[in-house]
């Protein structure tokens, strides 16, 4: 398969080996306390929107409030991330040496003496700094774009969130993720090579509400890097508020579907089909892409990934782009700061 000399193909069909790791890992992870005030999550790029998806996801099983801001604003503005209040700072970059999060987390140890939790593939600078390291050597890439790195992380912030709120059976059903994930990619791939090999689309639009949305976000942000595309993310209901505008027959728009908020999601998604748009659906059931899971809503995130990172590697490839080296881009930023 011609596909198969790309290390981002084996990277994104692999990762499930990765998602298990990322569970063992955090499972033996020393927790902090649970009394602090906030939590705040921290990245850049890709880790950025994963920060965002796992915020949601940490306040919504813990009950705590939690946000996400890139790891460049709160090196910049730290008054504008940062309160009185105790604050537990989780920081995650596939590298661990992304220059912006690791002097963001070095100007908070040195203000404040509060925990820092690093989620990395790397041992690097950055989990020398943390009280607590989750780092998975198995989502280790050679390609530049974030593909099964960003996934096994987001499997590490899941089970972190979940041992944070003391949900044991939650952990026991991730045990399930790598097998599910192993099924979708075998049995989606050729739909995924069907939609991102359609080079008369033009533009592609992500939605994602909730949880969700920081995951659209990198999806969005996938189609960018690996193909050249134009690409926006939205929550579900913002779309209807100006951005569908844009929409004619090149256009497709991708929903990432939840199931307590089924009614609302597919409305959009029905309006925006019959407005011409080209729409794919995924989510547990009644979508192109349907889970099947049997889990949990709360970890079925990261099942969402391996199709929409299969359909930019095939989108790539039918515009006769490399995905391992996309255009302008370094695997990992550094700068003299």
């Amino acid at each position: 398969m011609p596909e198969e000399k790309y290390a981002t193909y084996g990277e994104i069909t692999s990762q499930p080996e990765a998602w298990a790791q990322a569970l063992d890992v955090t499972r033996r992870a020393a927790l902090p306390r649970t009394d602090v005030g906030s939590v705040l999550f921290t990245g850049c790029g890709s880790t950025y929107y994963l920060s965002l998806a796992a915020a949601a996801l940490y306040q919504e099983l813990t009950g705590r409030a939690a946000r996400a801001v890139p790891a460049g604003e709160l090196l910049l503005y730290p008054k504008l991330s940062l309160t009185d209040e105790s604050t537990m700072l989780v920081a995650i970059s596939r590298s661990g040496s992304t220059t912006e999060t690791v002097k963001a987390v070095e100007a908070f140890k040195s203000a404040r003496d509060e925990h820092v939790v690093v989620i990395s593939n790397y041992d690097e600078a950055l989990s020398n700094l943390a009280d607590t390291a989750i780092v998975i050597p198995r989502g280790q890439e050679k390609s530049v774009a974030q593909t099964r790195s960003f996934a096994s992380m987001y499997v590490a912030a899941v089970a972190f969130a979940a041992r944070m709120s003391g949900r044991d059976n939650l952990l026991s059903a991730m045990e399930r993720l790598p097998d599910i994930g192993s099924r979708l990619i075998t049995k989606y791939e050729s739909f995924t090579h069907e939609v991102g090999g359609q080079l008369a689309f033009d533009r592609f639009y992500f939605l994602g509400s909730g949880t969700r949305y920081g995951l659209a976000c990198e999806a969005s942000l996938k189609m960018k890097e690996m193909t050249l595309t134009h690409s926006e993310p939205f929550h579900f209901l913002e779309f209807r508020h100006g951005p569908m505008s844009m929409l004619n027959p090149s256009a497709v728009v991708i929903g990432l579907l939840s199931e307590s908020q089924f009614k609302y999601e597919q409305a959009v998604l029905s309006e925006m089909q019959a407005l011409g748009g080209k729409v794919v659906a995924l989510g547990e059931a009644q979508a192109d892409i349907v889970f099947a899971s049997g889990l949990p809503e709360c970890l079925r995130g990261v099942l969402y990934l391996p199709a929409l990172q299969l359909m930019a590697f095939h989108r790539s490839q039918a515009k006769g782009l490399n995905p391992d080296l996309p255009k302008n881009l370094e695997a990992v930023i550094t700068l003299d700061l």
